[in-house]
């Protein structure tokens, strides 16, 4: 008999963090996995991006909890750190308000020392949030692990254990101010709110936790960069036998009496799968890979009415020297609360904008050449809901970011000593890269749009369709991300299970030969 043929076939689409996790996982436990990817290179908005000889992260520029990703390689029998070098930061990052620079740690007695330095005052303060916040992670963690399919799922013991910390009445900012008495101690611990797009005077408190977990578990870089550990995971589903299609793009997901049959691609091959596993951004992906009809939960209009993330304009330069800043620095506008405001709420770009600086080159020679930097600059912005003209007034954003940028001491005569640069735009996010709305971090965190009212994993739509990514439970950021791929896999597992029960009664006398 051949093995191959008695594989069940999973299809991804899209080959971005959550697909490839969940190509990893499936591929690792016995299924043929094919991942269909539209761009050449894998990583999808976290892609490694190369200008001459500089290297950059695309998106996501640091790693929380490798445990979780340990955990992952080991379910098929890999390790992570067989396939990538990772460094633990400390200081976590620099912050800098003006001229005062906040650099905390994941060791909580350098952070509390170093709070007393900078906030006299606050450094029990901070202790405190610690010692809650760590109840709070051990009661919210397991909701993080599970699908929210159906309202029953509210009921179990975990969710009702969970609900006192969850906070769903006050917002990130609201919780940090119970704590904190220096405003800009408290932005050091809401500007996490912005890994979920939103705003922390906007955001649940629930997702306090986000500021938690990078102090308690702390901050890592990869080698080479992010990018790495989405190639080890194409390296472990090659090994598995796995094939990644890139520049392949999907026209449409097939599917009949609402069950999904396979895929039909752009150069008008069909492909056969038992599971689709959907990475493609949520919203993008609703309104082009099903027939006009399909959907009646998630139509073009429904879709529309959404809330949604906010985006960001990206620089990549490549700098012909050293530069002397944190692996990665926030540098907030003089007034925080109306930068944050004008992004959200008003949609408009701000004259002091906040700025986030990549400068990875500080520790990782691989990414320049000796004696240069590879620096990647994020500017938040709205998304392209907003009433901005991108392309028209490129040159001007473009200018904006430079003139922020070098208002920074250590960045200082910059625009002098860029080789290499490439500037991206909100636009660009959404025509490119398939981002509706230009919406970096998915689909907004709002109450509406969490848990059981977040689009389901085991996609409530079409059946054999499955959702990773951010814009599914649990949410967006890579561990969350990650989760959504286990969380998949489980349910397509359990599917399966279900189906190999309920064979037997099916299948008697000759036939049952093609089970075996």
């Amino acid at each position: 008999m051949n093995h191959n043929q008695n594989k069940r076939q999973a299809v991804v689409i899209g080959a971005g963090p959550g697909g490839l996790a969940a190509g990893m996982l499936l591929a690792g436990q016995g299924y043929k996995v094919d991942i269909y990817e539209k761009q050449a290179g894998i990583g999808g908005r976290s892609a490694r991006l190369e200008l001459g000889d500089y290297r950059f992260d695309r998106g996501a520029t640091f790693l929380m909890m490798p445990h979780l990703l340990e955990e992952m390689f080991q379910k098929v029998g890999r390790s992570l750190y067989d396939y990538v070098d990772m460094q633990q930061l400390d200081p976590l990052y620099s912050l800098h308000f003006g001229d005062t620079v906040f650099r905390p740690s994941s060791d909580e007695e350098k952070t509390a020392a170093e709070i007393a330095r900078v906030f006299p005052g606050d450094e029990q303060n901070y202790r405190n949030f610690m010692r809650d916040e760590s109840v709070k992670y051990q009661k919210v963690e397991p909701l993080l692990r599970r699908p929210f399919g159906k309202l029953s799922d509210y009921i179990k013991q975990d969710a009702i254990k969970a609900l006192p910390y969850l906070h769903l009445q006050d917002t990130v900012y609201g919780r940090l101010s119970r704590y904190f008495q220096d405003e800009r101690l408290r932005w050091g611990f809401t500007f996490q709110a912005k890994y979920l797009g939103m705003s922390a005077w906007d955001c649940p408190g629930t997702f306090t936790i986000l500021s938690y977990i990078e102090h308690h578990f702390g901050l890592h870089h990869p080698k080479g960069g992010v990018n790495q550990i989405f190639q080890a995971m194409a390296d472990v589903i090659r090994e598995y036998g796995g094939t990644i299609h890139t520049s392949t793009a999907v026209q449409k997901i097939q599917v009949e009496q609402g069950r999904a049959q396979g895929l039909l691609l752009e150069n008008g091959e069909e492909v056969k799968a038992d599971h689709v596993v959907l990475n493609g951004d949520f919203a993008a992906s609703m309104n082009k890979l099903f027939e006009p009809g399909v959907l009646k939960k998630y139509t073009p209009e429904k879709i529309k009415d959404m809330k949604y993330s906010c985006s960001g304009a990206m620089l990549y330069l490549g700098v012909n020297k050293k530069i002397d800043l944190a692996h990665h620095s926030v540098h907030f506008a003089a007034d925080y609360r109306k930068n944050v405001d004008e992004m959200t709420l008003h949609k408009v770009l701000s004259e002091d904008p906040s700025i986030y600086v990549h400068n990875p080159s500080v520790l990782d020679p691989t990414l320049a050449p000796e004696g240069k930097s590879s620096l990647y600059v994020l500017m938040p912005t709205p998304n392209t809901t907003a009433d901005i003209d991108w392309d028209g007034q490129r040159a001007e954003i473009r200018q904006r970011m430079m003139d922020r940028l070098e208002q920074i001491p250590e960045l200082a005569g910059l625009s002098e000593c860029i080789e290499e640069e490439m500037f991206f735009t909100p636009l660009q996010w959404e025509k490119e890269l398939d981002i509706y709305n230009g919406a970096l971090f998915n689909l907004s965190h709002k109450l509406g749009q969490m848990m059981y009212l977040r689009p389901h994993n085991r996609f409530e739509e079409v059946e054999g369709v499955y959702l990773v990514g951010g814009g599914t439970h649990p949410g967006s950021g890579l561990p969350t991300i990650f989760e959504s791929a286990k969380i998949s896999v489980g349910l397509i597992q359990e599917d399966d299970a279900k189906k190999q029960t309920a064979r037997p009664l099916i299948k008697k006398g000759k036939e049952a030969g093609q089970w075996t």
